[in-house]
């Protein structure tokens, strides 16, 4: 597939306990062991441990990558549903993509109704895109959401909003976890990224470092949720979501 790429891990912080559970310095080493030439930390809502990671990035000879899960109100909600938040990854792209980052950021916490959580709206976004890449979010983002809840035409029409405030800036983003959403949406995202001449890039957002901690993060997700670890109704950790090396990436998404 000539416009597909390969990034092979999206890191999400552990400073605020709600997904990571490695350290800005563990995950520069690790990225430097493995050969990675470049690792992106990605914040909700937040870019709290940026320059701690920057900073031990450059200091193991990895480029940082500095970005944010964006909270997005998901546009043109039929009258009488309940607002709904999607994520958006963005990564800045330069300097203007940092401030525009810092500007988002903000305004998510500020200018939003106290009693949703921390978010943006599309017109909001549309203002602050220069030097930012954005990724789909795989499933937790509006595009595989749609198309998992069987909305192909207003999967189609935000598909067409991001192009237009991204350009060749948006990649439609592919994860592997077993996560239900992404697994229903994979083969629309496939197709549209093929009928629409969107890169395709193939991620493993992980939250912890090596393959056994699974556990120990999904206790650390009750504890920062107030849930039971036998409670059905809980967010969950994926077994997935570990720094996996770049070869395990290939042949997982070798068929691409």
């Amino acid at each position: 597939m000539p416009h597909s790429g390969f990034v092979p891990l999206r890191i999400f912080s552990s400073y605020t306990m709600l997904d990571g559970a490695i350290e800005p310095k563990e995950i520069a080493k690790r990225a430097a062991k493995r050969g990675f030439p470049a690792a992106a930390l990605t914040d909700r809502n937040g870019l709290y441990a940026a320059m701690a990671f920057s900073d031990a990035a450059f200091g193991e000879g990895v480029q940082p990558v500095i970005g944010t899960m964006l909270g997005v109100a998901r546009p043109d909600l039929p009258e009488g549903v309940a607002p709904m938040v999607d994520w958006l990854a963005l990564y800045a792209q330069n300097e203007r993509g940092y401030d525009n980052l810092c500007e988002l950021v903000s305004r998510a916490h500020l200018d939003r109704p106290i009693d949703l959580a921390p978010h943006v709206d599309l017109a909001t976004l549309a203002r602050f895109t220069d030097g930012l890449i954005a990724l789909t979010a795989g499933g937790e983002g509006t595009l595989a959401r749609l198309f998992a809840e069987d909305q192909p035409a207003r999967a189609l029409a935000y598909a067409e909003r991001l192009a237009a405030l991204f350009g060749d800036r948006l990649y439609v983003e592919i994860s592997r976890r077993g996560n239900e959403v992404e697994e229903r949406a994979e083969a629309a995202l496939i197709d549209l990224a093929y009928d629409k001449d969107l890169p395709l890039v193939a991620t493993n957002p992980c939250c912890f470092a090596e393959q056994g901690f699974g556990p120990a993060h999904d206790a650390m997700l009750c504890i920062a949720n107030s849930t039971y670890v036998e409670s059905e109704d809980r967010p969950r950790s994926s077994p997935d979501a570990w720094m996996k090396p770049a070869e395990e990436m290939k042949a997982l998404f070798a068929d691409l």
